[in-house]
């Protein structure tokens, strides 16, 4: 069941991309800015809700709880910034790409080379992540080490967006779409009526078991939870000042993004653009309304049927015997371990700091899940829950839909960047358009491989990693964008040093606090939240990053020479409204 769903969807995704293959960069950046603003919003749905959404955020709901709120705050307020303050004036300008707005508003090749860098800093980041998710679908459903599933997403993601380009990846994220909220929402739905009786997985969040216990579903949760040591799911955990600049870091994150900037450039009429953008929310909020009782319930299921085995029986295979199927299944992939240090028959899984040393008293010897990866846990779900077999390979397609979405995006947008903007812009500007496909279709291809490579060996779950591409993309694209739009003085020295201390201020302070520099292993290099800065953790630290920027970028433009007058008047050309007088630009 699974092969037959996950190929036919794949047949449909390879299908429309050569039936829309792009034949000119028109087609292959911005679809011929030809894309109707509901097919667009649904398309820049798909492109958003990543391997990040559909695998990994539910699984950082299920083992952060109540801070695991800022994703869902922080991705989806940052839509609301992108379609009021960036959207309609980035498409009024009328430019394919990020950076070559940035090269002509700041009037400098050197502000085009800065931005080019930052956009492929923040995306090949953001692409490791959906890799990743890649890799575990493919590795739990093709039965196969994770690694494999990583080649096998390489692969497919080749075929599809080298080929289509942005005309092949709208009409395929629109059929990605369709998969994916299909997928992430009938086991949800499936799920809440075996906890809670109620249909809408967002009611029966906040409703009462359906076991008859009038216990509600996160009043058990808390006390399964907190009965094994861990900390409860309803508390925070993390301080404040984090969680307030992690979600101001998604959120302006979330604006500043090339891959998702760009998709505004594919609608005909700038009031298009606004429009995309509310379409856009009202899809992802179909998700994003369902992940919190996704997760809640996931980590319910989790803990009620990990403890398993009877008390005292022993056998020489009885962790083999005795385990849930599904943990047999994700085992195969390396996601998954155990090991029965007691050889009681039960997979013991506490937080023996929380116990109080009560576990002592069921004959602990250590910790008995070796592993659990956060991002097995949407896909696992319906395994877990027990659901028909057919719904477990829905999801299948539909995880796979959401990260293969996301990454064909981000390639795009890498070798948009490097044949539009340095090849073309700065290199070769003579360049045919011909030998300008090519070198898009060229750097996208060496692209996916880098992104591949990375993703075999991430710097942690899907969510952390995006979270960390959304820093670097606050830190130094949002800034430059909003200045560039909204202050006609901002100029081009002021612009390139606020992007440069904004990227490598939030590119040190990740390396530093999640341990990657060539130091001793001191508390310093731990990613952990007694360790970090006042607090912030490194995938916060992005907000931090954008006011450096902002503040470096003002100092410097206020002791250097204004912009020319043409540029001064084309930043008020931008902001000015159609029904003011001022002409589209295209």
């Amino acid at each position: 069941m699974t092969y037959i769903v996950v190929g036919l969807s794949f047949a449909l995704y390879i299908g429309i991309a050569v039936w829309s293959r792009a034949s000119s960069t028109g087609e292959f950046y911005v679809a011929g800015a030809g894309v109707h603003p509901v097919a667009n919003g649904m398309a820049t749905a798909a492109d958003w809700m990543s391997a990040a959404s559909f695998i990994s955020m539910a699984g950082l709901i299920a083992f952060l709880g109540y801070d695991a709120s800022v994703y869902l705050m922080g991705w989806t307020g940052g839509y609301v910034l992108l379609a009021l303050l960036l959207a309609p004036y980035l498409r009024k300008f009328g430019k394919f790409t990020v950076p070559e707005f940035i090269g002509d508003r700041f009037y400098s090749k050197g502000a085009r080379l800065v931005a080019v860098i930052c956009l492929i800093v923040a995306s090949v980041t953001y692409v490791i992540g959906q890799m990743r998710g890649v890799g575990v679908a493919f590795g739990r459903f093709l039965e196969v080490p994770f690694e494999i599933g990583v080649y096998v997403g390489m692969g497919i993601v080749f075929i599809y967006a080298v080929l289509g380009g942005m005309k092949g990846i709208t009409y395929t994220q629109i059929a990605q779409y369709c998969v994916l909220i299909f997928a992430y929402t009938v086991p949800a739905i499936f799920i809440s009526l075996n906890l809670t009786g109620h249909f809408l997985p967002q009611v029966g969040l906040g409703s009462t078991m359906a076991d008859g216990s009038g216990v509600a579903l996160l009043e058990k949760l808390d006390q399964v939870v907190t009965d094994l040591g861990f900390a409860a799911f309803t508390a925070q955990k993390w301080p404040t000042i984090n969680i307030f600049l992690l979600t101001l870091s998604l959120m302006i994150g979330t604006a500043g993004l090339p891959h998702v900037i760009i998709r505004f450039f594919t609608v005909p009429k700038v009031a298009d653009a606004r429009a995309s953008a509310g379409w856009a929310l009202v899809f992802i909020a179909v998700l994003y309304t369902t992940a919190p009782a996704v997760g809640a319930m996931a980590r319910l299921n989790l803990m009620s049927t990990i403890q398993t085995g009877p008390v005292g029986e022993e056998t020489a295979n009885i962790e083999v015997a005795q385990v849930p199927r599904w943990m047999e299944h994700w085992r195969t992939t390396g996601l998954l371990d155990w090991k029965d240090k007691n050889g009681d028959g039960r997979i013991q899984y506490y937080d023996e700091g929380g116990m109080g040393g009560k576990a002592d008293t069921f004959g602990w010897q250590g910790n008995e899940m070796t592993k659990v990866d956060r991002d097995i846990m949407v896909l696992a779900n319906p395994e877990i829950a027990k659901l028909p077999n057919w719904v477990i390979a829905l999801v299948a397609a539909g995880g796979l839909a959401a990260a293969l979405s996301t990454a064909a995006g981000l390639l795009l947008a890498i070798s948009s960047a490097i044949s539009h903007d340095l090849i073309k812009g700065m290199i070769a500007p003579g360049i045919s358009e011909k030998r300008e496909l090519l070198a898009s279709r060229i750097s996208m291809a060496a692209a996916i491989i880098l992104a591949g490579y990375l993703g075999l060996n991430p710097p942690g779950f899907a969510a952390q990693v995006v979270a960390l591409a959304f820093g670097l993309a606050a830190s130094s694209i949002f800034p430059a964008l909003m200045m560039g739009i909204f202050n006609k003085r901002m100029n081009r020295e002021g612009a390139i040093a606020g992007m440069l201390v904004g990227l490598f201020s939030t590119l040190i302070y990740i390396f530093w606090f999640k341990g990657w520099f060539f130091i001793p292993d001191t508390a310093m290099a731990k990613d952990s939240v007694d360790h970090w800065l006042m607090g912030i953790s490194p995938e916060a630290f992005g907000a931090v990053g954008a006011g450096l920027n902002f503040t470096v970028a003002y100092i410097v433009s206020r002791a250097t020479a204004p912009p020319p007058d043409e540029i001064q008047h084309l930043v008020e050309d931008i902001r000015i409204p159609r029904s003011a007088g001022s002409p589209e630009r295209h």
